[in-house]
């Protein structure tokens, strides 16, 4: 089963949710240390922009109040290698790039050059993994059955860490010189295909902070894919059908949540990957259940959040389906508007940039 919202109708064009960015503004490399980056404090009821720097977070926080991280583990998804020839002779190089596990060693792909890469085809990797095409699926994609020797390598995870590099967005043309800087620091379960941004601004000391000032730190889990770096084709937004992602919350993690806000509490997700689980996972009433499965969830403005009262953000590419989530929440209006005023402060923008909270 896919989860989808019933989309509201909206005069909205995709076009409505364009900016414009310097291209400098763009950050290249993290900061560090991670939470010296900078946050823009935006306040809904108030209609009030206030400038900060990421630690200041925890003057934001109340004791009760639950923060909902996403604590997919990015893997390092691209990896490359040679089309085997029928005489068993090295073909052309190739480069593919892990989207999403389906089975434990058969995973969808984008491929290149797709055109010499048919049902039946076979890569080498580095000699110690070759893949095999076994169907074309939509958008170009394929899926791949991987074999490595199981006396060296327990499962394929292993295998990507000794060959593989990280998927970092195109956008960014920096060498990353330490893979740990694309991993949020409570990063646990390997699969996602891209970094669930907005954690990658938060350290072990300013997380034990925040623990001590009374505020429950709650994991549940979406395993990015690209879709997210995908620019929406439609001018009609409502003709967009949203990518999916696997999407898992726990008994233990919904009772705390459902809990603490019964009890006043604020519930604030890290990310708009961990707001699109929390609203997926949740009844018109907000209450948020156990769930294991896909999510298509689309969340753009018209909307109502019945799981999410505040979300701590990244600054999003124009035209995206996330910078439409934002929008959502905090009002078109307002956001595009506060993005204009980013790019005048000269903020950092996207996945190694500076961050929002919105309350």
């Amino acid at each position: 089963m896919i989860i989808r919202n019933t989309l509201p109708n909206t005069e909205l064009k995709t076009s409505d949710f364009a900016y414009d960015l310097p291209e400098e503004r763009i950050a290249q490399v993290p900061i560090e240390p991670r939470d010296a980056s900078r946050l823009m404090v935006l306040d809904r009821q108030a209609q009030t922009v206030t400038h900060k720097h990421f630690y200041d977070i925890l003057d934001y926080l109340e004791p009760g109040d639950t923060l909902v991280i996403n604590d997919s583990r990015v893997i390092p998804a691209r990896i490359l290698g040679k089309k085997i020839n029928a005489d068993g002779s090295d073909g052309a190089e190739c480069e593919v790039l892990l989207l999403r596990q389906h089975e434990q060693d058969v995973w969808e792909a984008l491929v290149r050059p797709g055109r010499r890469l048919k049902v039946g085809a076979k890569i080498d990797f580095h000699g110690i993994l070759t893949g095999e095409i076994i169907e074309l699926v939509e958008d170009g994609n394929r899926k791949l059955r991987f074999t490595y020797d199981p006396a060296k390598f327990t499962n394929i995870y292993e295998v990507l860490n000794k060959i593989g590099s990280m998927p970092l967005p195109p956008y960014i043309t920096e060498k990353l010189t330490d893979n740990e800087r694309y991993q949020t620091v409570y990063s646990k379960i390997e699969g996602s295909a891209a970094a669930p941004t907005a954690g990658l601004h938060f350290t072990e000391e300013l997380l034990a902070k925040i623990r001590e000032k009374g505020v429950a730190i709650v994991p549940v889990m979406l395993h990015v894919g690209l879709g997210t770096f995908r620019p929406v084709k439609e001018e009609n937004i409502t003709d967009h059908i949203m990518h999916t992602e696997y999407i898992s919350v726990t008994r233990e993690a919904a009772e705390t949540i459902n809990a603490r806000r019964a009890a006043g509490g604020r519930t604030i997700a890290v990310g708009t990957t961990s707001c699109r689980t929390l609203e997926s996972a949740s009844d018109e009433d907000g209450t948020v259940h156990e769930i294991h499965g896909d999510t298509g969830i689309f969340i753009y403005p018209g909307y109502r959040f019945k799981a999410v009262d505040a979300l701590i953000t990244n600054f999003h590419l124009p035209e995206s389906t996330l910078l439409m989530l934002v929008s959502a929440l905090a009002g078109k209006e307002f956001i595009m508007n506060a993005y204009r005023t980013a790019v005048e402060e000269k903020y950092r923008f996207f996945s190694f940039g500076d961050a929002m909270f919105i309350k």
